[in-house]
């Protein structure tokens, strides 16, 4: 279990600290189990995610003694690139390849090598960060050869060195009933979920801010710095910076919005099909999610905008210029915050199970019923409404309460800041944001 809040309070400034933060620096992730099992059923598993989110970490935990190559590092780019036929004859199994997308032939390449022995599993891992061309790459030389698999920044429970939350079992099973909830434990307090909803879950700022509380926006400032600078302009060339950088800054105000493309192209001065082409390029990059309407209900006229938010609050409030968790929550920003913080932590927390073809969206009707999060998959479909406040109007709910019966769901979910799990009807399970 994580240090108790008490005790994490009293070591704050003490050297002690230090060494206890060192030592989360080497602990384990919740994908850890996923990716071990997928190594056993494929020849090759790809890590892809946003930059400095853990992946060269988790690959090296992984597989400690595998061979090392970093393909941002000239001398592993050009021994692998100058004549990669030969660089895997030599290395036909237990390597890791880092940043993988920086060389786009690799994945051709190494097609030939997974076909000289398609027996063999757990060969190679590849990670590969803020790259549209990446997933391309992979379902267009490796499908079939290669399992890939979505990182992120750290799980509120991660930092605090929980245990995966059973919750995630219980919500892909389709078995699952509304009691079996009622068990479950808190995954953190209260307090430790506020601190990573403020700060975000990038590893090293959530770290190194406990020491050095100025580090978390000098940090931010320098990520998105670099992020477009030496990502977006490597991989856009011709993309304008300056209006990239100009809907950055606006985005921070549609946040967890469902998005007028119009509003923002008339903002910027720049056409509609820019902003949406920047849109897709920031989520596929791994900063932002364009959530997509849910459209499979035929008995009422659903909107059919897409809603997107960062996926990491934290850059959310860097941009916001929010300095602290009280000043949050008095800021108008405070509930599509929080619905964007929660979305993504049960996005993450699903994504460490094995379950397969997983979709999500959001639900609105013309006459504004509406539902956060709709989740399906094998198990059915689950909707989730999610609400800042601990206590909740019975009212507030009429949209969950209709989706659950137009569309016959087992149970709803409604995730707010409560204490405890409860059951609010007998088909909708409270369960307070800490327990995720």
């Amino acid at each position: 279990m994580g240090v108790p809040f008490f005790a994490f309070q009293e070591i704050l400034d003490k050297h002690v600290y230090y060494e206890y933060i060192v030592n989360i620096m080497d602990r384990k992730r919740y994908l850890n189990k996923k990716i071990n099992h997928l190594l056993e059923m494929f020849p090759v598993v790809a890590i892809i995610g946003a930059r400095q989110c853990g992946k060269t970490t988790l690959a090296k935990q992984l597989r400690p003694k595998w061979n090392y190559y970093d393909l941002e590092s000239p001398d592993d780019y050009q021994l692998l690139s100058e004549d990669p036929t030969a660089f895997f004859a030599l290395h036909q199994e237990h390597l890791i390849i880092d940043e993988a997308q920086q060389y786009p032939e690799l994945f051709r390449v190494l097609r030939g090598v997974v076909d000289a022995d398609r027996r063999q599993k757990g060969r190679f891992i590849l990670t590969g960060s803020s790259s549209p061309h990446i997933v391309k790459a992979i379902t267009e030389s490796l499908a079939g050869r290669i399992a890939t698999v979505e990182m992120w920044p750290f799980k509120q429970g991660e930092f605090y060195q929980v245990k995966t939350p059973e919750l995630y079992d219980l919500l892909t099973s389709s078995h699952t009933n509304a009691d079996n909830f009622l068990q479950l434990q808190p995954a953190v307090n209260p307090t430790q979920s506020a601190r990573v909803w403020f700060k975000g879950g990038f590893p090293e700022p959530l770290i190194e801010s406990g020491r050095h509380p100025e580090f978390l926006r000098q940090w931010q400032q320098n990520y998105i710095t670099d992020y477009i600078a030496r990502d977006i302009r490597a991989l856009f060339p011709k993309l304008k910076i300056h209006n990239f950088r100009r809907l950055l800054t606006l985005l921070a105000q549609f946040s967890g919005h469902q998005l007028n493309m119009s509003d923002m192209a008339r903002v910027l001065e720049i056409s509609v099909s820019t902003v949406k082409d920047y849109l897709d390029i920031i989520h596929q990059t791994f900063i932002w999610r364009n959530l997509p309407p849910y459209t499979r209900d035929s008995l009422k006229k659903v909107q059919k905008a897409k809603k997107g938010f960062f996926r990491d609050q934290g850059l959310l409030h860097y941009f916001l210029k929010i300095a602290d968790v009280d000043q949050l929550l008095l800021h108008p920003v405070a509930g599509f915050s929080f619905e964007s913080f929660v979305i993504e932590e049960i996005i993450r927390g699903l994504q460490t199970t094995m379950a397969a073809g997983l979709e999500f969206s959001y639900y609105r009707t013309i006459d504004k019923s509406e539902v956060d999060l709709i989740i399906e998959g094998d198990f059915g479909i689950l909707p989730v409404e999610i609400k800042l406040n601990s206590t909740i109007k019975r009212q507030s709910l009429r949209g969950l309460e209709n989706f659950i019966k137009d569309r016959q769901c087992a149970f709803g979910l409604l995730i707010n800041r409560g204490r405890r799990i409860e059951l609010i009807t007998d088909k909708i399970i409270q369960i307070p944001v800490h327990y995720l």
